[in-house]
């Protein structure tokens, strides 16, 4: 007995050491998801990557070199792309911005008071209204743009600022979102607290609920001012003066004269990473107004 328990002791040791070598079943499947988001990552960045690197290359290089290899024509390009019709590119970005800030801050303040207005007060029909915002967060932008067109028409806005402008002011989704966030950051007992000190309801909301939001309406502006920045159907519809343009409508029909002219090829994709950059620039600013508290700044019980 005791020569064979001698001889399972190596064996028992062995299976332990194999056992232990191996990282537990719950540790691998805990790596799918980080192995799911890198690969995202890689998806969602690697046309970026493409166009920082093409928007360095000339002509030449653009179809004669490897694709990620850098080429050395960054500066000629940017050069060439102010020269186009005497710098109409500029005219597009700012034309973009005017749509993007403007639109953004005036959907993001309709949002704000929607949201609230839903998160706070009760009235008849509340939840009715709240829900056909709902639909309206689901039905594709596509099917308003001709109706929007249509009414636009009738006010003779069309080929105007206003008539990119307005469509974007009243954003189903921020309403959707201002809403969530104040139920979830503006306590009642707070707002309760100064009705009964007195205060109107337009002074609880600027001094009491709106500093509570910011958070959530930066991330409604932000939304919103990416997603007009991006737009082109609406432009597409709207507009047919081409110093209207935004700045993706305008690449669009540079990129119409590239299929003639190969050389413009290299003045889209140049253009094409300048309009990536205010988009950039506009989170790293911004997102330090994001606050991981919610109820920042109010009085807890």
């Amino acid at each position: 007995m005791s020569s064979l328990a001698v001889h399972k002791a190596p064996s028992a040791a062995g299976t332990t050491g194999a056992t232990q070598s191996r990282p537990p079943l719950r540790s691998r499947i805990a790596l799918v998801p980080t192995i799911t988001l890198v690969l995202g990552a890689i998806y969602t960045l690697l046309p970026v990557a493409w166009v920082i690197i093409a928007s360095t290359k000339s002509g030449r290089e653009l179809f004669s070199t490897f694709t990620f290899l850098p080429g050395t024509g960054l500066a000629d390009n940017i050069k060439q792309l102010n020269a186009y019709r005497d710098g109409v590119y500029w005219k597009w970005m700012g034309n973009s911005a005017l749509y993007a800030g403007l639109g953004a801050l005036l959907s993001t303040v309709v949002s704000s008071f929607s949201g609230y207005a839903l998160a706070t007060y009760r009235f008849r029909g509340r939840e009715t209204m709240f829900n056909v915002l709902l639909a309206g967060v689901l039905m594709p932008p596509i099917i308003l743009a001709i109706p929007q067109y249509l009414l636009l028409a009738k006010a003779d806005l069309t080929d105007s600022y206003l008539s990119v402008m307005l469509p974007q002011i009243l954003s189903p989704y921020g309403v959707y979102l201002a809403r969530i966030y104040a139920a979830a950051a503006v306590p009642g007992d707070v707002v309760e607290a100064g009705r009964m000190d007195g205060a109107s309801e337009w002074r609880i909301f600027t001094r009491v609920a709106l500093p509570m939001m910011v958070p959530g309406l930066v991330t409604v502006f932000l939304f919103q001012f990416v997603a007009i920045w991006n737009n082109f159907l609406l432009p597409y519809i709207m507009l047919s003066d081409d110093e209207k343009f935004p700045i993706t409508l305008g690449l669009y029909t540079l990129l119409e004269q590239g299929s003639n002219q190969p050389a413009l090829y290299t003045l889209v994709i140049t253009g094409a990473f300048l309009a990536v950059l205010p988009l950039i620039a506009l989170f790293l600013v911004i997102q330090r107004f994001w606050s991981l508290d919610l109820l920042s700044g109010a009085v807890k019980s």
